[in-house]
């Protein structure tokens, strides 16, 4: 009995981390790339800077947020890995890709990837390794995530600045705002994330549930 409890314990705390990732996406806006103060422009024909990337980015993420960009989705189950993978396009163009996935080792992983013209210009990842915290129940379990999150700047298909940021979020709250967690420059490396977007852009017309990507 007490299996089968925290076997639904555990499916329960993967739906629920999926909720709240979506949530985070809508509320965070991406640790203020952009200030709120500034206006948003519409979106440039190329993306030679810095700068335009976070003009880009604020305008596709602004649409993203009113639900103004049409979307299909796929789902995939792979080796114990669960994912969804969502495809939203602005005037039948691809413009932003979410991939979800979740594995029975207490391990989670999003990655959006901001596309202009076919090239990935922005990509916001986070992965999560949870873990059942002291005190809780089987029935109501108390969780302790660690994340760690990743900001891609990427031009002509090469990234050029990338930051990272590491916190800790407890179920039974107390917990610190991540937005007032500094990002810290790191070297850049996007390869293993890439390798999936292009596995992900060979299934874009997949509707239902495949295997693997």
């Amino acid at each position: 009995m007490k299996i089968i409890l925290m076997s639904l314990s555990f499916l329960m705390i993967i739906s629920c981390k999926k909720e709240a990732t979506e949530i985070i996406d809508k509320k965070r806006s991406e640790e203020q790339l952009v200030k709120k103060d500034t206006p948003l422009k519409s979106g440039n024909d190329t993306i030679k800077t810095i700068d335009d990337i976070k003009n880009e980015y604020a305008n596709l993420n602004s649409m993203l947020r009113s639900k103004k960009l049409d979307s299909t989705r796929f789902t995939y189950n792979c080796d114990e890995r669960e994912g969804e993978v969502t495809l939203y396009f602005e005037n039948k163009k691809l413009a932003v890709v979410k991939d979800f996935y979740a594995e029975h080792s207490h391990f989670s992983s999003s990655t959006t990837y901001f596309v202009k013209n076919n090239q990935v210009f922005f990509i916001f990842n986070d992965e999560t390794v949870w873990n059942f915290d002291d005190g809780g129940t089987p029935e109501k379990p108390e969780t302790k995530d660690d994340i760690k999150e990743k900001r891609i700047y990427i031009l002509n298909n090469k990234a050029v600045q990338c930051f990272e940021k590491n916190y800790t979020v407890r179920s039974k709250g107390n917990n610190t705002d991540p937005e007032k967690i500094s990002n810290k420059e790191t070297k850049c490396d996007v390869t293993e994330l890439m390798k999936k977007y292009q596995l992900i852009l060979k299934n874009k017309n997949t509707r239902g549930e495949i295997q693997c990507l």
